[in-house]
Protein backbone atom coordinates (compact mmCIF):
# COMPACT_ATOMS: atom_id res chain seq x y z
CA UNK A 1 0.00 0.00 0.00
CA UNK A 2 1.44 3.37 -0.99
CA UNK A 3 0.95 6.31 1.33
CA UNK A 4 0.64 9.38 -0.86
CA UNK A 5 -0.10 11.54 2.14
CA UNK A 6 0.42 10.83 5.82
CA UNK A 7 -1.29 12.59 8.74
CA UNK A 8 0.18 12.50 12.25
CA UNK A 9 -0.98 14.02 15.53
CA UNK A 10 1.63 15.52 17.83
CA UNK A 11 0.17 15.79 21.36
CA UNK A 12 1.51 18.09 24.08
CA UNK A 13 3.10 16.68 27.22
CA UNK A 14 2.92 17.82 30.83
CA UNK A 15 5.20 16.94 33.74
CA UNK A 16 3.42 15.57 36.79
CA UNK A 17 6.79 15.67 38.47
CA UNK A 18 10.15 17.10 37.46
CA UNK A 19 13.21 16.63 39.64
CA UNK A 20 16.85 17.47 38.95
CA UNK A 21 19.21 15.22 40.89
CA UNK A 22 22.58 16.75 39.97
CA UNK A 23 24.60 18.28 37.15
CA UNK A 24 26.45 15.67 35.12
CA UNK A 25 30.07 15.78 33.92
CA UNK A 26 28.75 16.18 30.34
CA UNK A 27 27.06 19.46 31.29
CA UNK A 28 23.53 18.04 31.18
CA UNK A 29 21.37 17.60 34.27
CA UNK A 30 20.42 14.20 35.67
CA UNK A 31 16.62 14.32 35.86
CA UNK A 32 13.77 12.24 37.15
CA UNK A 33 10.39 13.12 35.67
CA UNK A 34 6.91 11.69 35.32
CA UNK A 35 5.45 12.75 31.98
CA UNK A 36 2.08 12.20 30.36
CA UNK A 37 0.25 13.47 27.29
CA UNK A 38 -2.80 15.70 26.96
CA UNK A 39 -5.36 16.08 24.20
CA UNK A 40 -3.95 19.32 22.82
CA UNK A 41 -2.09 18.51 19.62
CA UNK A 42 -0.38 19.90 16.56
CA UNK A 43 -1.28 18.14 13.32
CA UNK A 44 1.26 17.33 10.64
CA UNK A 45 0.51 16.44 7.05
CA UNK A 46 3.33 14.98 4.95
CA UNK A 47 3.46 14.52 1.19
CA UNK A 48 6.26 13.03 -0.84
CA UNK A 49 8.04 15.31 -3.31
CA UNK A 50 9.87 13.96 -6.33
CA UNK A 51 12.70 16.43 -5.83
CA UNK A 52 15.20 15.96 -3.03
CA UNK A 53 14.20 18.76 -0.66
CA UNK A 54 12.39 19.48 2.61
CA UNK A 55 9.70 22.16 2.56
CA UNK A 56 7.75 23.12 5.68
CA UNK A 57 4.72 25.40 5.81
CA UNK A 58 2.53 26.42 8.73
CA UNK A 59 -0.44 28.62 9.47
CA UNK A 60 1.46 29.93 12.53
CA UNK A 61 3.37 33.07 11.66
CA UNK A 62 5.79 32.83 14.58
CA UNK A 63 7.72 29.60 14.02
CA UNK A 64 10.86 29.05 11.94
CA UNK A 65 10.33 26.97 8.80
CA UNK A 66 13.99 26.05 8.24
CA UNK A 67 16.83 24.19 10.04
CA UNK A 68 15.78 25.86 13.31
CA UNK A 69 12.54 23.87 13.27
CA UNK A 70 12.73 20.48 15.04
CA UNK A 71 10.39 18.86 12.50
CA UNK A 72 12.77 20.00 9.73
CA UNK A 73 15.72 18.58 11.70
CA UNK A 74 13.85 15.27 12.13
CA UNK A 75 13.14 15.05 8.39
CA UNK A 76 16.77 15.82 7.57
CA UNK A 77 18.04 13.26 10.11
CA UNK A 78 15.87 10.46 8.72
CA UNK A 79 16.78 11.37 5.11
CA UNK A 80 20.51 11.37 5.86
CA UNK A 81 20.53 8.27 8.07
CA UNK A 82 18.47 6.13 5.69
CA UNK A 83 19.82 7.69 2.49
CA UNK A 84 16.40 8.73 1.21
CA UNK A 85 16.78 10.58 -2.07
CA UNK A 86 13.23 11.90 -2.13
CA UNK A 87 11.81 15.08 -0.68
CA UNK A 88 8.89 15.90 1.56
CA UNK A 89 6.39 18.73 1.85
CA UNK A 90 5.30 19.02 5.46
CA UNK A 91 2.44 21.21 6.63
CA UNK A 92 2.36 21.93 10.35
CA UNK A 93 -0.98 22.97 11.84
CA UNK A 94 0.22 24.49 15.12
CA UNK A 95 -2.08 24.36 18.15
CA UNK A 96 0.42 23.90 21.01
CA UNK A 97 1.89 27.22 22.18
CA UNK A 98 5.61 27.68 21.52
CA UNK A 99 8.32 27.87 24.23
CA UNK A 100 5.67 26.86 26.74
CA UNK A 101 7.07 23.81 28.55
CA UNK A 102 4.68 21.52 26.65
CA UNK A 103 7.23 19.86 24.31
CA UNK A 104 5.42 21.11 21.19
CA UNK A 105 8.58 21.14 19.07
CA UNK A 106 9.71 17.74 20.38
CA UNK A 107 6.30 16.26 19.65
CA UNK A 108 6.40 17.68 16.11
CA UNK A 109 9.82 16.05 15.62
CA UNK A 110 8.51 12.70 16.90
CA UNK A 111 5.45 12.90 14.62
CA UNK A 112 7.75 13.69 11.67
CA UNK A 113 9.87 10.61 12.37
CA UNK A 114 6.75 8.41 12.58
CA UNK A 115 5.13 9.96 9.53
CA UNK A 116 8.18 9.71 7.28
CA UNK A 117 8.75 6.13 8.40
CA UNK A 118 5.30 5.38 6.95
CA UNK A 119 5.55 7.68 3.93
CA UNK A 120 8.86 6.21 2.77
CA UNK A 121 8.11 2.68 4.08
CA UNK A 122 11.40 2.52 5.95
CA UNK A 123 10.35 -0.10 8.51
CA UNK A 124 12.10 1.64 11.41
CA UNK A 125 11.16 0.13 14.80
CA UNK A 126 9.86 2.32 17.63
CA UNK A 127 13.06 1.67 19.60
CA UNK A 128 15.17 2.87 16.64
CA UNK A 129 12.98 5.95 16.27
CA UNK A 130 13.45 6.73 19.97
CA UNK A 131 17.23 6.46 19.46
CA UNK A 132 17.02 8.89 16.54
CA UNK A 133 14.87 11.16 18.71
CA UNK A 134 17.62 11.37 21.33
CA UNK A 135 19.79 13.17 18.78
CA UNK A 136 17.09 15.84 18.36
CA UNK A 137 16.23 16.59 21.99
CA UNK A 138 15.68 15.06 25.43
CA UNK A 139 11.86 15.01 25.17
CA UNK A 140 11.69 13.51 21.67
CA UNK A 141 12.05 9.80 22.66
CA UNK A 142 9.12 10.20 25.08
CA UNK A 143 7.04 11.88 22.37
CA UNK A 144 7.79 8.95 20.03
CA UNK A 145 6.55 6.36 22.54
CA UNK A 146 3.76 8.50 24.06
CA UNK A 147 1.59 7.44 26.96
CA UNK A 148 2.86 8.01 30.49
CA UNK A 149 6.43 7.36 31.55
CA UNK A 150 9.08 7.81 34.18
CA UNK A 151 12.02 9.56 32.48
CA UNK A 152 15.53 9.38 33.88
CA UNK A 153 19.07 10.22 32.72
CA UNK A 154 18.79 13.29 30.48
CA UNK A 155 15.15 12.37 29.99
CA UNK A 156 15.88 9.67 27.42
CA UNK A 157 15.76 6.64 29.76
CA UNK A 158 12.07 5.80 29.78
CA UNK A 159 10.02 3.37 31.83
CA UNK A 160 6.39 3.04 30.69
CA UNK A 161 3.87 3.28 33.51
CA UNK A 162 0.07 3.20 33.82
CA UNK A 163 -1.97 6.20 32.75
CA UNK A 164 -2.86 8.59 35.58
CA UNK A 165 -6.45 8.64 36.87
CA UNK A 166 -8.69 10.24 34.22
CA UNK A 167 -8.94 14.01 34.61
CA UNK A 168 -9.54 17.31 32.90
CA UNK A 169 -6.51 19.52 32.44
CA UNK A 170 -6.76 23.29 32.15
CA UNK A 171 -3.60 24.73 30.59
CA UNK A 172 -2.78 28.43 30.70
CA UNK A 173 0.28 30.11 29.22
CA UNK A 174 1.07 33.70 30.19
CA UNK A 175 2.25 35.90 27.28
CA UNK A 176 5.98 35.25 27.83
CA UNK A 177 8.37 32.78 26.26
CA UNK A 178 10.74 30.89 28.52
CA UNK A 179 14.02 29.42 27.31
CA UNK A 180 14.61 25.97 28.79
CA UNK A 181 18.37 26.51 28.48
CA UNK A 182 18.13 29.76 30.50
CA UNK A 183 16.15 28.10 33.28
CA UNK A 184 18.52 25.14 33.56
CA UNK A 185 21.44 27.57 33.35
CA UNK A 186 20.21 29.43 36.43
CA UNK A 187 19.35 26.29 38.39
CA UNK A 188 21.84 25.45 41.13
CA UNK A 189 21.28 21.72 41.39
CA UNK A 190 23.35 21.38 44.59
CA UNK A 191 21.26 24.04 46.36
CA UNK A 192 17.78 22.67 45.67
CA UNK A 193 15.86 22.73 48.94
CA UNK A 194 12.66 20.90 48.04
CA UNK A 195 12.81 17.88 45.80
CA UNK A 196 9.51 16.56 44.42
CA UNK A 197 8.44 13.17 45.74
CA UNK A 198 8.58 11.17 42.51
CA UNK A 199 7.79 7.92 44.32
CA UNK A 200 4.58 9.42 45.74
CA UNK A 201 3.52 10.48 42.21
CA UNK A 202 4.22 6.96 40.89
CA UNK A 203 2.28 5.38 43.79
CA UNK A 204 -0.71 7.72 43.24
CA UNK A 205 -0.80 6.76 39.56
CA UNK A 206 -0.48 3.05 40.39
CA UNK A 207 -3.34 3.30 42.90
CA UNK A 208 -5.44 5.52 40.57
CA UNK A 209 -5.66 7.95 43.51
CA UNK A 210 -6.46 11.38 42.07
CA UNK A 211 -6.28 13.20 45.41
CA UNK A 212 -2.88 11.75 46.26
CA UNK A 213 -1.64 12.63 42.76
CA UNK A 214 -2.72 16.26 43.16
CA UNK A 215 -1.01 16.38 46.55
CA UNK A 216 2.32 15.06 45.27
CA UNK A 217 2.82 17.10 42.06
CA UNK A 218 6.19 18.85 42.05
CA UNK A 219 8.55 20.70 39.72
CA UNK A 220 11.99 21.79 40.86
CA UNK A 221 12.31 24.32 38.00
CA UNK A 222 9.46 26.42 39.46
CA UNK A 223 11.88 28.08 41.88
CA UNK A 224 13.89 29.51 38.98
CA UNK A 225 11.05 30.39 36.61
CA UNK A 226 8.85 31.97 39.33
CA UNK A 227 11.74 34.22 40.34
CA UNK A 228 12.28 35.34 36.72
CA UNK A 229 8.56 35.61 35.94
CA UNK A 230 6.35 36.34 38.98
CA UNK A 231 3.24 36.14 36.73
CA UNK A 232 3.68 32.33 36.64
CA UNK A 233 3.22 32.24 40.42
CA UNK A 234 0.19 34.54 40.15
CA UNK A 235 -1.31 32.21 37.56
CA UNK A 236 -0.83 29.23 39.90
CA UNK A 237 -2.59 31.09 42.75
CA UNK A 238 -5.41 32.12 40.45
CA UNK A 239 -5.94 28.53 39.28
CA UNK A 240 -6.12 27.31 42.86
CA UNK A 241 -8.63 30.02 43.79
CA UNK A 242 -10.78 28.97 40.85
CA UNK A 243 -10.89 25.42 42.22
CA UNK A 244 -8.15 23.41 40.50
CA UNK A 245 -7.26 20.43 42.68
CA UNK A 246 -3.67 19.98 41.55
CA UNK A 247 -1.66 22.89 40.09
CA UNK A 248 1.85 22.81 38.64
CA UNK A 249 4.08 24.51 36.09
CA UNK A 250 4.93 22.19 33.20
CA UNK A 251 8.56 21.73 32.14
CA UNK A 252 10.57 24.94 32.35
CA UNK A 253 7.31 26.89 32.01
CA UNK A 254 5.68 29.26 31.70
CA UNK A 255 2.56 27.10 31.13
CA UNK A 256 0.68 26.20 34.30
CA UNK A 257 -1.81 23.34 34.41
CA UNK A 258 -4.63 22.56 36.79
CA UNK A 259 -6.16 19.10 37.26
CA UNK A 260 -9.85 18.55 38.02
CA UNK A 261 -12.15 15.54 37.75
CA UNK A 262 -15.34 17.34 36.72
CA UNK A 263 -15.91 19.00 33.36
CA UNK A 264 -18.04 21.75 34.90
CA UNK A 265 -15.11 22.73 37.13
CA UNK A 266 -12.73 22.72 34.15
CA UNK A 267 -15.12 25.06 32.33
CA UNK A 268 -15.29 27.40 35.31
CA UNK A 269 -11.49 27.62 35.58
CA UNK A 270 -11.18 28.03 31.80
CA UNK A 271 -13.68 30.92 31.79
CA UNK A 272 -12.07 32.51 34.84
CA UNK A 273 -8.64 32.55 33.19
CA UNK A 274 -9.78 33.68 29.73
CA UNK A 275 -10.21 37.21 31.05
CA UNK A 276 -6.49 37.87 31.35
CA UNK A 277 -4.76 34.98 29.60
CA UNK A 278 -5.01 34.43 25.83
CA UNK A 279 -3.63 30.88 25.64
CA UNK A 280 -6.04 28.80 27.75
CA UNK A 281 -7.16 25.25 26.95
CA UNK A 282 -9.40 22.74 28.69
CA UNK A 283 -8.50 19.23 27.53
CA UNK A 284 -8.45 15.63 28.77
CA UNK A 285 -5.46 13.59 29.79
CA UNK A 286 -4.69 11.15 26.96
CA UNK A 287 -5.19 7.59 28.08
Amino acid sequence: MHFVRVLEKAPAKINLSLDVLHKRPDGFHEVEMVMTMVDLADRLEMQELDRDTIIISSQAGYIPLDEKNLAFQAAKLIKDRYEVRKGVYLHLDKKIPVAAGLAGGSSDAAATLKGLNKLWRLGISEAEMMKLGEELGSDVPFCVSGGTALAQGRGEKLTKIDAPPQAWVVLAKPPINVSTADVYGKLRAAEIRHHPNTQAVLAAIRNKDFEALCGSLGNVLEEVTLELYPEVGQLKDCMRKLGAEGVLMSGSGPTVFGLVTKEIKAERIYNGLRGFCKDVYAVRLLM
